[in-house]
């Protein structure tokens, strides 16, 4: 089958034959004809097998007649990242070279006044993300009445980020005769309900197994033990690879890109980052650089494992084992892409048994260890490398313990506790020198023994006097009991103690009730 065969419009199939490509997919062979007949199609495949220009292609046909109005889009197609939408937009710019349609992409991070006067010179094509289409429609800059074609793509991310309530709002904002095409790689049951919300009728159609990885797709496992040494295992691995190319490397958490970014960068290969901390100009530009070959390597959180078309990538790193096994799947699909062939090789360590367990049952086979060397295989050395005391970086806070007191060679453990240890008949003494004269051993043992600082002898503590009355403190100390200048010399003073601020020296002057008192107490 050719795309000729498929009913779209002949200013289409010049682009398409412009951009290389005679055969359609299993998914635009079978979707794009129920998209032109303007039925509701329900599209599960897996990523990587052309889902963009299924509904791409067929949407520039139908757009053909017609003409949008300001703040008024004619088609919506909603993506769950900035990525996702950006790569949309190239594909219209690319397959409607030969359309004059208006193109306008709302996502975060770009300003505001840019997009909102695309949207008011009248949008054919709103490409956006559910957060930023949402603060334009209730700012009252957009208007979803004129919605006729309805695009979910990458549903099952959609969820994972959480924007479900998002897209329900937006469903109800656009007309109820619109058509509604819905793409997702896996369906889970909040996406099951969606699509009976949504979908009227829809055509379902499935190319690929739920959550099935690629034939094409060399997969493989390396052992690993955790910290430093795990970032060295990828760097022994980058250069020992065959027919490489150019890689994606995935890890968990944005902090963990950062640092591995970093190290790379070090050791002197030509690497990028790509992750959501990033401003939408320096994820793009990164993005660029990759596609353009400046760098070989980009450093990726999840962000960029759905969706994104990057040709001709030889290789993925699983630098972190995924927490769910469905990302595994996506991560894998930036290679092998278009029935080229591709690498994906996992760095696993003993953390990750669990997860590579699910996944494991998730796509139904079990992934080959790189020459079977396992978990089981790595040495108790390799695991102490990795430790924090090994390779000098800091340690712990299980490891703040204070290390245990080294004995002397000739001296075994029982034999120096009993000489710290005195005999029970031996006279008390509590220098030092009593216990050398005591000490069982030779003289020669004694001699080689380190040479002990003799502790500080203290002069005892003199017995407490007892503190006089301020009676008799004011005949004894007749300087402080006197007062400078106000005259009071005959008067008692309240005393303190020796060191007393100059401010309460002065006299206190007490009603003769006091001193009375006083006296009686």
């Amino acid at each position: 089958m050719t795309f000729r065969e498929l009913g779209l419009s002949e200013k289409v199939l010049q682009a398409v034959e412009a951009s290389g490509y005679t055969t359609p997919t299993p998914i635009q062979a079978q979707a794009i004809p129920e998209v032109l007949a303007g039925r509701d199609v329900l599209g599960i495949a897996q990523t990587g097998t052309g889902k963009t220009a299924a509904f791409t292609l067929p949407m520039l046909s139908r757009l053909e007649q017609g003409r949008a109005r300001a703040r008024m889009p004619r088609t919506l197609i909603l993506e769950p990242t900035r990525e996702l939408a950006a790569q949309v937009e190239e594909s219209f710019g690319r397959y409607g070279i030969n359309h004059k349609l208006n193109v306008a992409l709302l996502i975060g991070g770009v300003s505001f006044g840019d997009q909102e006067t695309k949207i008011m010179r009248g949008a054919d094509v709103l490409i956006a993300t559910p957060g930023r289409l949402l603060d334009f429609a209730e700012r009252g800059k957009l208007l979803l009445t004129g919605i006729e074609i309805l695009v979910i793509d990458e549903a099952d991310r959609m969820l994972d980020m959480g924007f479900i309530p998002d897209i329900e709002r937006i469903c109800k904002l656009v007309p109820f005769t619109r058509q509604t095409l819905f793409f997702s790689a896996t369906m889970p049951t909040e996406i099951v309900r969606l699509t009976e919300a949504f979908l009227h009728n829809p055509v379902r159609i499935e190319v690929a197994p739920a959550a099935s990885t690629s034939a094409t797709i060399a997969q493989v496992l390396v052992a690993s033990p955790s910290g430093p040494a795990k970032r060295e295992t990828l760097r022994h691995l980058i250069r020992s690879v065959d027919n490489f190319k150019n890689a994606i490397i995935f890890c968990n958490r944005k902090r963990d890109v950062a640092i591995l970014h970093k190290s790379l960068q070090k050791h002197g290969f030509r690497a990028g980052a790509l992750h959501g901390d990033m401003d939408q100009r320096s994820r793009m530009a990164s993005l660029d650089a990759f596609k353009n070959g400046e760098v070989d390597l980009i450093v990726c959180s999840d962000v960029a494992a759905r969706g994104l078309d990057i040709p001709d990538v030889s290789h993925v790193f699983n630098f972190d084992v995924p927490v769910h096994a469905e990302d595994y799947v996506h991560r894998i699909g930036r290679t092998g892409r278009a029935g080229k062939l591709g690498t994906a090789i996992s760095i696993v360590t003993r953390a990750d048994q669990k997860h590579l367990a699910e996944i494991e049952k998730l796509i139904g086979r079990v992934v080959e260890w790189q020459q079977g060397a396992t978990l089981d295989t790595l040495t108790q050395d390799d695991e102490e490398e990795a430790s924090p005391r090994q390779r000098g970086g800091r340690r712990t806070s299980g490891e703040r313990t204070r290390a245990p007191r080294e004995h002397s060679a000739r001296e075994p453990r029982e034999q120096s506790k009993r000489t710290r240890e005195a005999p029970h008949d031996a006279p008390k003494s509590n220098g030092p020198a009593a216990a050398k004269a005591h000490d069982p051993r030779p003289q020669e043992a004694r001699s080689q023994e380190p040479r002990q600082h003799e502790p500080r002898q203290h002069a005892p503590r003199a017995p407490e006097q007892k503190v006089p009355d301020h009676r008799e403190r004011s005949h004894q100390r007749p300087d402080r009991a006197r007062s400078r200048d106000n005259g009071h010399d005959d008067q008692p003073v309240v005393g303190m103690g020796d060191h007393v601020p100059s401010f309460l020296l002065r006299p206190v002057k007490l009603k003769p009730s006091v001193v009375e008192e006083a006296e009686e107490a």
